[in-house]
């Protein structure tokens, strides 16, 4: 007599089972990459030299902003010159309230990402009006005046003399003035912000800012809230520069306005487009190409700024969508997925079609 009952529950319990989350729902292979490229760059400094591992922690704190952008343009398809204005106001957050207030390096990030955050909140509104180059526009203008602010604005930011003397954190009582031990503080900021990043865009928001990119109309349809999403796009992306400004002020000792200039903003979003606009791993590959490559091809004398533009201009020439992109195209081709989606498309043209060419 129980066994009707018994039967009956196990669609019941194969349901509950398949909400559960296995561990390869979670250990995919881009969170598989960024914990072992963690690993990597804890010991990668050794031997390096201080200049070394210098170049390595400003790599991962550009790529925190290029994380930001990327998830602003490359998930969302926002337009942003904004970036590096966010990062300078991460970045003199953090220097002021650290050598003028006193204030710990911890609430001083926390209070950056935090301003970064309501300011990008603000800035996404012209962003429910404008769309594409008008949006761009837009941040080009507030990039432009945050630069003007940090410039001329000596009697709080320094004006070009700039703000020096900018400690480093400590973590559990341990300094961290040293290149090596600042350098490893560094990699557990980086992959805890992208580790975070990583869930943002498997969740219901990362859905939503993607069908927010592709198709905003059908987005509303669905019965996604487009003016928040595009809010929280902004907002979001702009505290996660904010969070890189706040790591960069300890990592130089010392800034002025020329690091958060328009340029700067320009050179975040080649990165961008380089390392591959919406995939995660894209801002890494970005910032390597954007501050690595350049310090690789010193060897050269004065002729690398031309070639680092050559190898820039050739690779989005070959593949537009990126370094990423172009690996993507590359392992489908290898492990033969790119004709096996072929095939099962052409299949299924031939049977909405009725076999008819």
């Amino acid at each position: 007599m129980t066994a009707p009952a018994t039967q009956g529950s196990l669609p019941q319990q194969r349901g509950r089972l398949a909400r559960v989350p296995s561990l390869a729902a979670f250990a995919d292979g881009t969170l598989i990459t960024l914990m072992l490229g963690a690993v990597i760059l804890w010991f990668a400094p050794a031997g390096m030299g201080r200049y070394g591992t210098y170049v390595l922690s400003l790599w991962l704190v550009m790529s925190i902003a290029v994380m930001g952008l990327n998830l602003t343009l490359g998930y969302a398809g926002l337009k942003s010159l904004a970036q590096a204005a966010f990062m300078g106001l991460g970045a003199y957050t953090t220097a002021l309230l650290t050598t003028k207030v006193g204030l710990n390096w911890y609430a001083s990030f926390a209070l950056s990402g935090l301003l970064t955050f309501a300011v990008g909140l603000v800035l996404g509104f012209p962003a429910l009006r404008v769309k594409a180059h008008y949006l761009a526009f837009v941040t080009l203008a507030f990039s432009t005046l945050i630069w003007l602010i940090l410039r001329n604005e000596q009697w709080l930011t320094g004006g070009v003399f700039g703000l020096s003397n900018i400690p480093r954190p400590s973590f559990f009582g341990l300094k961290l003035d040293g290149a090596l031990a600042f350098h490893r503080f560094v990699v557990i900021v980086t992959l805890i912000l992208a580790v975070a990043l990583w869930w943002m865009i498997r969740s219901p928001w990362g859905r939503a800012f993607t069908a927010l990119r592709e198709n905003p109309i059908r987005a509303a349809s669905l019965g996604i809230d487009t003016r928040m999403y595009t809010l929280l796009a902004f907002a979001i992306g702009s505290a996660y520069a904010g969070f890189a400004g706040a790591l960069y002020a300890p990592l130089v000792e010392f800034i002025d306005p020329s690091p958060f200039s328009l340029s700067q903003s320009f050179f975040l979003l080649l990165m961008v487009v380089a390392g591959g606009a919406g995939y995660l791993l894209g801002p890494f590959i970005g910032a390597l190409l954007g501050v690595v490559l350049p310090e690789w091809l010193r060897v050269v004398g004065s002729l690398y700024l031309i070639i680092f533009a050559t190898i820039v201009m050739l690779l989005l020439i070959a593949c537009p969508q990126g370094v990423s992109g172009l690996l993507e195209r590359g392992w489908a081709k290898l492990t033969g997925k790119g004709k096996i989606g072929k095939t099962v498309a052409g299949k299924s043209v031939a049977a909405n079609t009725g076999g008819r060419s």
